[in-house]
């Protein structure tokens, strides 16, 4: 399976993206899938993740109230919708399949990590 993340962009501080991973190879139907992100320096971080029925989503402390996972099976894609961005959100953005179907916040959990997309909030 091959994930494609995009949607990425520049965006001044306040506003919104909404990041699309789209799997080809394999459909998301059965399988949980997760956001994370790396600043530059930083270590990869959980963002956020959806089960394959959209029935769980976990998101970081970091994000809670700002983004919103979403999985449009109809589509094999998976929304991550970024609102009241901050200049701390800039990272690239990665999507991955969940390996567990648990939705853990671990990167070892994950397999098939799509390219990323870059997210570059101004202030």
């Amino acid at each position: 399976v091959q994930l494609q993340a995009s949607g990425g962009g520049l965006v001044l501080a306040g506003g919104s993206l909404r990041l699309s991973c789209t799997a080809s190879g394999r459909t998301f139907s059965n399988y949980a899938v997760g956001w994370f992100r790396q600043a530059p320096g930083k270590e990869r971080e959980f963002v956020a993740a959806i089960s394959w029925n959209g029935g769980s989503t976990p998101y970081a402390d970091s994000v809670k109230g700002r983004f919103t996972i979403s999985t449009d099976n109809a589509r094999n894609t998976v929304y991550l919708q970024m609102s009241s961005l901050k200049p701390e959100d800039t990272a690239v953005y990665y999507c991955a399949v969940d390996r567990w179907g648990t939705g853990t916040s671990l990167p070892k959990g994950y397999y098939y990590w799509g390219q990323g997309t870059l997210v570059t909030v101004s202030s």
